[in-house]
């Protein structure tokens, strides 16, 4: 839980969701062993507050080009992605919240419908 608003401050930061997959992933792996399910959920949070992050950074080169292709300005378009955002990452903290306490995925994938 933590580390999904960690990365989702990095990602938001640099703006790129790659370079963050690229940097903690690795992090993942190594504090978890390959057996446990809190790999695949630390991996899974990892990509969902990367990917949350990179898509409402308003220097994030995707959303540049979005806001370009949709011809409307920046602002704008960044600050209409934040409700559809912000409701994905309220769901998934939620979802991370039950999958950690329980560490299974069936029932974590439940919660999160």
């Amino acid at each position: 839980m933590v580390l999904g608003a960690i990365l989702y401050s990095m990602s938001m930061g640099t703006g790129t969701s790659w370079g963050t997959f690229g940097i903690l992933i690795p992090i993942c792996i190594a504090v978890f062993p390959a057996a446990a399910p809190l790999r695949i959920i630390s991996i899974s949070a990892c990509m969902a507050g990367a990917i949350c992050g990179d898509h409402v950074s308003p220097i994030s080169d995707t959303t540049i080009m979005a806001s370009a292709g949709a011809e409307c300005k920046h602002v704008h378009h960044v600050s209409s992605q934040l409700p559809y955002a912000l409701t994905v990452a309220l769901v998934s903290f939620l979802t991370f919240v039950v999958a950690g306490f329980t560490q299974q995925l069936g029932i974590a994938a439940c919660a999160a419908i």
